[in-house]
């Protein structure tokens, strides 16, 4: 039977973090969020949330609310280098429900966040903690104590049964408690903007993902119509993580440059870090989300991996004794699939900058395959089911 009314504390108010919360919320556990910045924000613009992640959210009882936010798109457009004619699909839309049992939906990143805090805020045995200046944890054989600096300059110790980790690429959890890795730059930066839908409307489809290809670059593009917006990211390859000015892609051809002249000085910079290490616990303190496994977007599995994790680790924790016993059956769970989607991910990074005359290949090759050949070669993706792994 599971251990309800234990204790757990985790640092992180990002989509990992809030996920974890609710999860371990509805096994009736207590539950402590601690968070640094002192309100509600997460960085960023767009986020893809696949039939693998939308599953765990709706168990959560999120449906209603991620539907009022999102948008299903029919396909996603992928536009040769330069080109304006029609461009190769891949089919989305009602074809994931059917073969997934889900949708695939685009959304704005703090849509999803707020939609988890407003759930978070349901439950009184959920308290999140804004504004924290800083925490020590103590791990000993009962759980751990952990000594936190809040908003106000006021002092408090707290115990519980396990420490997570949930915050994010630069986890001081990671690097601190358990002694991993630093983040390692994969010299590409994400430049994100949004724009009024109204200035991109002769350039993208209103219920499609675009994505354009150029020399060393590409240009991910899809509608918010709840915020009536577009969402842009445009990567690029850079040589530091401290980037000057604004991009400037060459050879984008006039669709693309058009949606890039939309967007004006309107660019925000996001280094691509990632994180690879074996080291997810120690004792009853884990990881969870990037700060386990930070992945380059190119597949945009980041968020879902750790909606993932939340859903897997949840149940292990408040039906194991140990929480150090949960921590490996959840690494032992995880590892393997995550590995598996950050080497994908980086792959398709390479293959969608592939310089020419490589790129030709690359787009026959897609061509050739046809609107479905996704869903069979990402059906280990989409078809996961996290709350049935134990």
């Amino acid at each position: 039977m599971p251990a309800t009314g234990r204790n757990y504390i985790i640092a992180g108010a990002g989509i990992a973090g809030m996920t974890l919360a609710l999860a371990l919320a509805k096994f009736g556990a207590n539950i402590l969020v601690l968070e640094r910045s002192p309100h509600m924000h997460e960085f960023g613009a767009g986020l893809q949330i696949s039939p693998n992640a939308r599953h765990c959210l709706d168990r959560l009882g999120l449906s209603a609310a991620l539907d009022a936010v999102s948008l299903e798109p029919e396909a996603l457009d992928l536009y040769p280098q330069g080109s304006q004619s029609t461009p190769m699909s891949m089919e989305l839309g009602a074809i994931m429900r059917e073969r997934f049992g889900a949708p695939y939906a685009v959304m704005h990143r703090a849509d999803l966040a707020d939609l988890l805090y407003k759930a978070c805020r349901r439950f009184a045995n959920i308290d999140i903690l804004f504004g924290v200046r800083h925490w020590d944890v103590v791990s000993h054989a009962r759980g751990v104590t952990v000594a936190i600096d809040e908003a106000d300059g006021q002092s408090r110790t707290s115990r519980a049964h396990a420490f997570i980790g949930a915050d994010g690429v630069h986890s001081p959890t990671r690097r601190g408690m358990l002694a991993g890795p630093e983040a390692h730059f994969g010299n590409r930066i994400a430049w994100r903007a949004l724009v009024p839908l109204d200035l991109v409307s002769g350039q993208i489809a209103p219920d499609r993902v675009s994505v354009f290809f150029g020399a060393g670059f590409h240009l991910v593009c899809y509608p918010l119509p709840s915020r009536r917006q577009a969402n842009l990211a445009l990567f690029m390859p850079a040589a530091t993580q401290e980037p000057q000015g604004q991009p400037r892609p060459s050879g984008t051809g006039a669709r693309a440059g058009a949606i890039l002249t939309a967007a004006g000085s309107g660019w925000t910079p996001w280094p691509l870090f990632t994180v690879e290490t074996s080291i997810w616990h120690r004792s009853n303190i884990g990881l969870i989300g990037d700060a386990a496994h930070a992945m380059v977007p190119f597949q945009a599995q980041g968020a879902a991996m750790g909606i993932e994790d939340a859903t897997i680790l949840a149940p292990l924790l408040v039906e194991t004794k140990g929480a150090e016993d949960a921590f490996a059956r959840y690494a032992a769970l995880r590892q393997a699939r995550v590995k598996r989607v950050a080497a994908l991910s980086a792959q398709n990074g390479r293959i969608f900058h592939l310089p020419w005359p490589l790129s030709l290949a690359r787009d026959a090759t897609i061509s050739a395959q046809g609107p479905r050949a996704h869903l069979r070669r990402l059906n280990w993706i989409y078809d996961y089911k996290a709350d049935a792994i134990s």
